[in-house]
C-alpha cells in the first residue's frame, strides 16, 4: 500500500519528462468528514483533489491554485483549492443526480476553470474550457491542449476510502533533428523524444484503478516504466486544511453592508454563516455586528 497523504516527484534521466504521484487518504475523509455526497459526486471531487495536487505541485510559485466547475446539471458546482505548500481544501453543489459518472452528464452544460493567483495577488492567470471530456482526467487534457501549455496527462482515481492520480509532464528542450548524421553528447534526436513520450502514454494508459490505489509508488513506477531509468524524490505532505476564518467572514459581511446586516439580525436575533468546505459556524451578535460598521450603540434598531 502506497503512503498515504504523500505526493511524489519523479524524473525521466533520459527524456525530458517527468511525473509526481499522489494519494490521499485521512486528508481526503477529513474533507468529506462534514458532507454527505452521492458517491458519483464525491468521487468527482476526489479526481478533481488528485489532480488540484499534482499540478499545484508543478507550479513555481507561493499562492493558490483553484479548479472550479459550473454548470447547469446535476452537480452544478464544485470547488477545490491547493496552495503551494498542498494544503487542500474542496466542496461541491448538487441536486438529484443520475447514476453516472459521466461528467458531461453531471455538469450539463458546464466549464472548467483553472485559477493560479499569488499570495499578494500580483499575479493571476485563468483558463477556462468547456466540459467536453466524460472525465476530470479528459477535460484536464483539453484544458492543456487548448492552452499551449506543457504538455501534460493525468491519470486519476477517487472512492470513499481515498484518491490517488498520477501525472505526466513533457519539458522544453533543445533536441537535435534525427536527420543529422550525428547526435551530439547529452542531446537526443527528436524523434526519439516524440516517440519516448507517445510511448510512455501508452503504457501509463493500462493502469487501473486499483494500481493506481494500491500498488508503492516504486512498483507502479517499475511496473509501468521498466524500460526507462526513472528517479525518484522523497515525498512531500498533502493535508486538509481550511482557510476560513472570522476576519474572512466580517470582511464578507461588511461588503453586504450595514441594512443587510441588521435585517438578519432583526429577524433571527444574531448572523450565522457557516463554512461550505469545512462546516465550522461562525455566529456574530448585534454587538459583534455594530463593531463591524463602527457603530458606538450596543444593537441596530429592532435588536434587543
Amino acid at each position: 500500500m502506497s503512503a498515504v497523504d504523500t505526493l511524489r516527484r519523479f524524473v525521466f534521466e533520459r527524456y525530458p519528462f517527468r511525473g509526481q504521484v499522489v494519494h490521499l487518504g485521512p486528508a481526503w475523509q477529513a474533507m468529506m468528514e462534514h458532507h454527505d455526497y452521492p458517491p458519483q459526486v464525491r468521487d468527482t471531487l476526489g479526481e478533481a483533489v488528485a489532480a488540484a495536487a499534482l499540478l499545484s505541485s508543478t507550479l513555481k510559485f507561493e499562492g493558490l491554485l483553484s479548479l472550479q466547475l459550473r454548470g447547469e446539471g446535476p452537480m452544478h458546482l464544485m470547488s477545490v483549492e491547493c496552495t503551494d505548500g498542498l494544503a487542500m481544501r474542496a466542496v461541491a453543489r448538487f441536486r438529484e443526480v443520475p447514476d453516472t459518472r459521466d461528467l458531461r452528464v453531471l455538469s450539463g452544460n458546464g466549464t472548467l476553470t483553472v485559477t493560479v493567483e499569488s499570495d499578494n495577488l500580483a499575479n493571476r492567470y485563468q483558463g477556462i474550457v468547456p466540459l467536453a471530456g466524460a472525465s476530470m482526467a479528459d477535460c484536464l487534457r483539453e484544458y492543456f491542449e487548448s492552452s499551449e501549455q506543457l504538455p501534460t496527462r493525468l491519470w486519476l482515481r477517487a472512492g470513499a476510502d481515498g484518491v490517488s492520480g498520477l501525472l505526466l509532464q513533457r519539458l522544453p528542450m533543445q533536441v537535435k533533428p534525427s536527420t543529422l548524421p550525428e547526435s551530439g553528447a547529452g542531446v537526443i534526436p527528436a524523434d526519439e523524444v516524440e516517440d519516448a513520450w507517445h510511448r510512455v502514454q501508452l503504457v501509463a494508459d493500462t493502469v487501473t484503478e486499483k494500481e493506481l490505489g494500491e500498488l508503492e509508488d516504486r512498483d507502479l513506477l517499475r511496473r509501468l516504466f521498466a524500460e526507462d531509468d526513472v528517479r525518484m524524490f522523497e515525498g512531500t505532505p498533502v493535508y486538509f486544511r481550511c482557510r476560513c476564518s472570522r476576519e474572512r467572514v466580517e470582511n464578507m459581511l461588511r461588503s453586504l453592508g450595514q441594512a443587510e446586516v441588521d435585517s438578519v439580525l432583526e429577524e433571527f436575533g444574531q448572523v450565522e454563516v457557516r463554512c461550505e468546505f469545512c462546516s465550522r459556524a461562525y455566529r456574530l451578535d448585534a454587538v459583534d455586528c455594530a463593531a463591524l460598521f463602527g457603530a458606538s450603540r450596543s444593537a441596530p434598531p429592532g435588536v434587543h
